[in-house]
């Protein structure tokens, strides 16, 4: 059986490391490469860095931050924010990061995904999909969920998959910072609909949360950032519990 994965989320603005809840009300977490350093040695399994700025301000992400991350972790790493283009991705790549994660550019040009397959293959293509439920359907959003779409999540995760992805990255916005679990019920429902990896995102309070999201949610990472960035969930103890519960990771 393929062993969950425990995925550490450093969102990156102005060089620094911050978690909001709900995506705003941001507040400091350090330095960014010294916590992926940390994390490296503590026994996470990969790492997501997203440039939680770079879309809305037309920025490109720091490919500068992508090589001094590579130089000092040896595990791997997920790049996104503000990438658009082949070139991008080719720029990060090449500064060490091991996949690349598209958000609001796969929505606006849905293209994007089958030419970065085409060119780098679905093993380093991850799409992120923040999402929101309103009247009862999960409606994706856009610039770090400042804009909503007409877009349903479950038809607009159908069609990455089909278009070569290699694994989707679901954030819930309403779960998101609150510590109150993850979407458990529509993450199991991604899972049962697709056939590419899920990774889970927004909601990490305990170390039950997490159980929850591989046995309930049937999700095959769970990410997280202020449990880990505040020394709330030490993550060898995390691997440890779910290890003895039943549940595959590598220790």
């Amino acid at each position: 059986m393929l062993k969950k994965r425990i995925i550490p989320c450093l969102d990156i603005k102005d060089g620094r490391t911050v978690k909001g809840v709900n995506f705003v009300d941001l507040r400091d977490a350090g330095d960014p490469v010294e916590l992926a350093e940390i994390y490296s040695r503590e026994g996470a399994d990969e790492l997501v860095f997203l440039d939680i700025s770079a879309t809305e301000q037309k920025r490109k992400t720091l490919a500068n931050l992508v090589y001094h991350v590579a130089e000092k972790v040896n595990i791997p790493f997920t790049v996104g924010g503000g990438i658009s283009s082949v070139e991008d991705v080719d720029i990060l790549l090449k500064n060490g990061a091991d996949k690349v994660s598209i958000n609001s550019s796969a929505v606006k040009n849905p293209q994007l995904i089958n030419d970065l397959v085409a060119k780098f293959g679905s093993q380093c293509i991850v799409v992120a999909i923040d999402a929101k439920q309103i009247n009862d359907r999960w409606i994706v959003h856009l610039v770090g969920g400042k804009v909503p779409t007409e877009i349903e999540l479950f038809s607009w995760a159908k069609e990455v998959e089909e278009r070569g992805a290699g694994e989707i990255l679901f954030t819930s916005m309403d779960h998101d910072g609150t510590k109150n679990g993850f979407a458990n019920e529509t993450l199991a429902r991604l899972s049962e609909e697709l056939n590419i990896p899920i990774i889970a995102s927004g909601g990490a309070g305990n170390m039950q949360h997490f159980e929850d999201a591989f046995k309930d949610g049937k999700a095959d990472a769970a990410l997280a950032a202020s449990v880990f960035h505040f020394k709330e969930i030490p993550i060898k103890d995390l691997k440890e519990k779910l290890q003895a519960n039943g549940i595959p990771v590598r220790l």
